[in-house]
């Protein structure tokens, strides 16, 4: 019966320790059926990412109604006399038709604000298997993208700053802070890039390019990071070592722990005899859905909760984010933390 064709689907596997007569969960690992390599390949990206950002942006700020961030993007305040050897990037040029004089545009709110934005491209992050990127039926690492894109959004309204990184087995990509047009449209290359990449079957220590990360950022800033914290238990205090060096070097953390809650929290598969398989691994555990659903959904909840703490007591903001709903949380926690950000 389970040499039968295998669904397409994934589980979080619990190994348990054994500590007297307790039975504790201690690793979650990513699932997939043997053929999912084959299937993730597929997937397509986004057709333009920029614009699709945009509305998300445009929606999101037409639906907080009375929201304290009603007033988000910088007030314009007055002109003043363009002086030789500034930047011209403020320049009214609408008023300088008008008078033919060059003036500059100041702002109430003007920020000097960075931000970079850190993405897990593991293959744990292409889950679940979509043929196309669109609002509706993202994956994780869709999700990922857009709502990167979605900040970069906002950060340009406020002129702003922004960098990114990637990493996977190896650490892909850096860019540091800026805030050019030119530089806005490079990052959004590389994330309508990850949204279709092939990922390779390896596993991915996410800890080692935190580090590495932190080492490049030279300056004070708002780091975002953006992973389904699937990784093996001993992993798991270097992880927070890594995110402690980033907290060392004075920048203000948060973590958008990415999941899809219809499979990776509640489990919903049907139950039928099933191989999952890990993609990053290779390992593999054959059983019916409804045998382990209930466990599996308790273990789910402590390791949140787990994280939560953790978070918690590395003075790290943690976010869970269901990539099912829609980019709310993403959007409200950057407009908090840039508020909060000194």
């Amino acid at each position: 019966m389970l040499s039968r064709k295998r669904e397409q689907n994934k589980l979080k596997n619990t190994r348990e320790n054994r500590k007297g007569n307790s039975r504790i969960p201690a690793l979650f690992y990513y699932l997939h059926p043997m053929d999912v390599q084959q299937e993730l390949n597929k997937t397509t990206g986004f057709k333009n990412l920029q614009l699709l950002a945009s509305q998300v942006v445009e929606g999101y700020i037409s639906g907080m109604h009375k929201s304290p961030f009603h007033g988000f993007s910088a007030e314009f305040a007055e002109h003043k006399i363009y002086n030789q050897g500034e930047s011209t990037r403020h320049i009214d040029w609408k008023l300088f038709a008008k008078t033919d004089k060059l003036y500059t545009k100041r702002y109430e709110e003007e920020t000097n604000l960075r931000c970079h934005l850190i993405i897990d491209n593991s293959p744990s992050m292409h889950y679940p298997i979509t043929k196309k990127q669109e609002i509706g039926s993202l994956n994780k690492i869709g999700f990922t993208a857009l709502a990167a894109a979605s900040v970069m959004n906002l950060l340009k309204k406020q002129r702003d700053a922004v960098g990114l990184s990637i990493y996977a087995n190896e650490y892909e990509y850096y860019a540091p802070e800026k805030g050019s047009e030119r530089h806005h449209n490079m990052l959004l290359d590389q994330l309508s890039r990850i949204s279709s990449s092939k990922p390779s079957g390896q596993t991915t220590d996410t800890y080692k390019y935190l580090h590495e990360i932190a080492e490049n950022i030279k300056r004070r800033s708002l780091i975002f990071l953006f992973t389904d914290m699937f990784q093996s238990d001993r992993h798991e205090d270097e992880l927070f070592e890594a995110l402690r060096h980033l907290k060392y070097k004075k920048h203000d953390v948060v973590l958008f722990h990415t999941y899809d809650s219809a499979t990776e929290v509640n489990f919903e598969f049907s139950n039928r005899p099933t191989r999952y398989t890990d993609v990053e691994t290779g390992e593999y555990i054959n059983l019916y859905a409804d045998n382990v659903r209930e466990e599996y959904q308790k273990a789910v909840k402590e390791y949140f909760e787990k994280l939560r703490v953790r978070c918690g007591q590395n003075k790290i903001k943690y976010m869970p984010v269901d990539i099912q709903q829609n980019f709310d949380v993403v959007m409200t926690t950057f407009l908090l933390e840039r508020q909060l950000f000194k």
